[in-house]
């Protein structure tokens, strides 16, 4: 039996060696369908991974808390959520009293984010930078706020309101090309501050768009120099492995500070980090299945395709599928013979996508500096689809082939 697939095997190789070029197109379908199922899965990884580890870099048990509800926002911000009164320091000094399970809380602000801050010196300028006011303990939650040069900013800094700055790792020498940004000035916003050290860039990100862009001053500073800015929000740091309940405890202490209604909405938002990876894996499930759609038709297509080139072959080798019959071969040899050749013909459309992703792959990552890869699960199910394609679509060829009257298959002309 096993000499037999061989043999039908090594018919069906030749076969698909004789004619290349219609073997070539036949398979394209399967080549695209597959290839879609391969390069999403690959990119997905790679995302994965990489927003993973920025969240964590956000800070091991952590809750981000804000007066805007927190994730995907379809259309525009409802008028309840814009009409909420901002979050207050009050309200972060009341979560430290109020919150045993919680270790430490920062709180920092922004102005709006439609309005735009710029750091200049004569020797260049950075605009689009994220701007916040900060406390001493900000890179104590943050666990991305690592101090690479100079000092952090200090209690006393944000006590005495002084004008001093941190800035972000790719803005310190946009702005000081080749020399040491500690100790010298810039002007933010048309005011003079004291560089006192650099942040060190996120691990993580990829592309051309993971630039660290932050200037950090004192919160204290921040709010005199734009008194109109309101956007609080806090991290808080719960004790290891009580970030549960320290979420329970914030929100029972914000709904009372807040006064919202017992069984009413929240006015506020806390989130962890594994409630934005839920929410982003919850995303990509949504783009899986639209790229299993998009994939199914790629593959429709090429299991037609393979259809209609297996009619057509079983119909040029009428008088072979004759003879071999005349000479003993039963219908199973005949089924399995043009089975083998539509499963071969399919696979190669497998093993051709797979080679292709891979390489695009390796492009992007070093192009990008992405590190996704073709999971292992995505390439096997890649090259077991694609020759499920040939057993399905090559069921009606094959059986049409083996049903062949062996007398009035060996007038045929």
């Amino acid at each position: 039996m096993a000499q037999a697939y061989g043999e039908n095997l090594k018919q069906a190789m030749d076969t698909l060696r004789t004619h290349k070029m219609r073997s070539g197109l036949t398979v394209f379908g399967v080549v695209l369908g597959v290839s879609v199922i391969m390069l999403v899965a690959a990119l997905i990884t790679g995302f994965d991974e990489t927003i993973q580890d920025n969240i964590k870099q956000f800070g091991a048990d952590t809750a981000f808390i804000s007066k805007w509800d927190q994730g995907f926002h379809g259309g525009n911000i409802p008028l309840e959520e814009r009409q909420r009164k901002p979050l207050t320091l009050e309200d972060s000094q009341a979560l430290i009293a109020g919150c045993p399970a919680l270790k430490n809380v920062t709180t920092f602000l922004q102005t709006g984010w439609m309005q735009v801050h710029t750091v200049r010196t004569k020797a260049g300028e950075v605009s689009a930078i994220d701007f916040r006011g900060v406390q001493a303990n900000f890179g104590q939650v943050y666990a991305n706020a690592a101090t690479l040069s100079g000092r952090f900013i200090s209690e006393g800094d944000d006590l005495h309101r002084e004008k001093v700055v941190m800035l972000g790792e790719n803005v310190a020498p946009v702005l000081f090309p080749g020399t040491d940004a500690v100790g010298k000035d810039v002007m933010i916003d048309g005011t003079d501050f004291r560089v006192i050290g650099v942040v060190e860039k996120p691990k993580g990100g990829f592309g051309m768009g993971d630039e660290d862009r932050r200037v950090l001053i004192p919160f204290n500073t921040f709010k005199k120099t734009y008194p109109s800015a309101d956007e609080i929000n806090m991290r808080v740091q719960a004790y290891a492995g009580m970030l549960d309940q320290a979420v329970d405890q914030a929100e029972e202490v914000l709904r009372r500070r807040r006064n919202v209604p017992y069984n009413g909405k929240d006015n506020f938002s806390i989130r962890t980090a594994a409630q934005e990876v839920a929410e982003f894996h919850n995303i990509m499930l949504m783009v899986y299945v639209a790229t299993l759609v998009l994939s199914a038709i790629g593959l429709l297509i090429g299991g037609v395709g393979v259809m209609n080139i297996m009619l057509v072959s079983v119909t040029e080798r009428t008088r072979e599928i004759g003879v071999r019959k005349a000479i003993g071969a039963k219908r199973g040899d005949i089924t399995w013979q043009f089975l083998l050749e539509a499963m071969t013909l399919t696979a190669s459309g497998g093993v051709i996508a797979l080679v292709l992703v891979n390489g695009l792959v390796l492009l992007i990552r070093l192009t990008l500096r992405w590190r996704g890869a073709v999971p292992l699960w995505a390439a096997t199910a890649g090259v077991i689809v694609s020759v499920s394609v040939g057993l399905i679509f090559g069921v009606w060829p094959a059986m049409k082939a083996a049903k062949l009257d062996p007398v009035e298959a060996l007038r045929y002309e």
